[in-house]
């Protein structure tokens, strides 16, 4: 090891409560995904869900600097944020990112389970970076690691978990700034938006229909294992199991493919001629570009600070 390495030894209990405390943080990943799935919208009530309306712009109905923003200029503005967003390479300015974005879910009105929906969904896999990352980084001149006593064949580099935090905060702040710019425009809005800048068409046509109908598939899906298991189905480790699984991907594909057929008819009885009618004329106004000029600086401002502030 080289000499310039600063070496800190700690007690072999310190790592046994590092693994506890990561394994807690896993589980609660875990719990807090699937609450934030058995939840129910409180404006639905206990009522069946409606398959047929898209979640992603749940909140497009809403009133906030970002409902009113062209979607057009958003979609740029936010993307660029974002790309400044993943090209920081020190934590405390991704931290601040992290909290910009959290702030402008505020802003936009959007409850916080949304993101943390989306969050916990990622924590899994963003747990592993934490876990490996460490352990894996190749050890440089004036890096610090961590060993353990009696068990010396497990050498913790800090640099490599500074640098899985760092991936692991951008992360986070760019997901969460996916709800501004995704929930607060309908989602045929956005898909409009694109189109207006320069996007194909049929790209766009294709996103929205298969965002509209991926509820339907799930809710056909639903249907079918439920009927299944009415008529006594268990899964288990057979052929039996295969070959029922196997009809029933048939079956669906089936069901999928007829489905499509007269959602097409239905759309050429209705004067469909390869594109959708617009939904919304946009008029970008002073307000709009105030709004994309400061996320533009903003993300800027974050660069040129992670790259001049040591």
């Amino acid at each position: 090891m080289d000499p310039a390495t600063r070496v800190i030894e700690l007690p072999l209990s310190t790592l046994v409560l590092a693994c506890c405390g990561l394994a807690a943080l896993w589980c609660a990943c875990i719990l807090l995904l699937r609450s934030s799935r058995s939840r129910k919208d409180p404006e639905k009530g206990a009522s069946e869900r409606d398959w047929s309306i898209p979640t992603i712009d749940a909140h497009a109905t809403g009133d906030s600097p970002f409902h009113r923003w062209d979607p057009r200029i958003k979609i740029v503005s936010l993307l660029f944020y974002m790309l400044c967003l993943a090209s920081l390479e020190q934590l405390p300015w991704a931290g601040i990112g992290l909290l910009s974005s959290l702030v402008s879910v505020r802003v936009a009105r959007i409850p916080f389970r949304y993101p943390l929906r989306r969050l916990a969904a990622m924590g899994t896999f963003l747990t592993m970076f934490v876990v490996v990352m460490p352990l894996t980084a190749p050890i440089k001149s004036g890096d610090t690691v961590v060993t353990f006593q009696q068990f010396s064949l497990i050498v913790f580099n800090l640099r490599g978990l500074l640098l899985a935090l760092l991936i692991c905060t951008k992360a986070c702040a760019i997901a969460v700034l996916m709800e501004p710019l995704l929930s607060t425009s309908s989602f045929a809005v956005t898909i409009q938006a694109l189109a207006g800048l320069r996007v194909p068409s049929f790209v766009g046509q294709m996103v929205l229909l298969a965002h509209r109908y991926v509820f339907v598939f799930q809710d056909e899906t639903a249907r079918m294992l439920k009927g299944m298991a009415a008529r006594g189905f268990e899964k288990r480790t057979s052929l039996d199991t295969l070959r029922t699984v196997g009809n029933f991907l048939g079956m669906l594909m089936v069901r999928s493919f007829e489905r499509t057929q007269r959602i097409y008819d239905a759309m050429l009885s209705r004067g469909y001629d390869g594109s959708f009618p617009n939904a919304e004329e946009f008029i970008a106004q002073q307000k709009d570009w105030v709004k994309a000029g400061f996320w533009v600086t903003l993300g800027i401002g974050l660069l040129v600070a992670d790259r001049l502030i040591r």
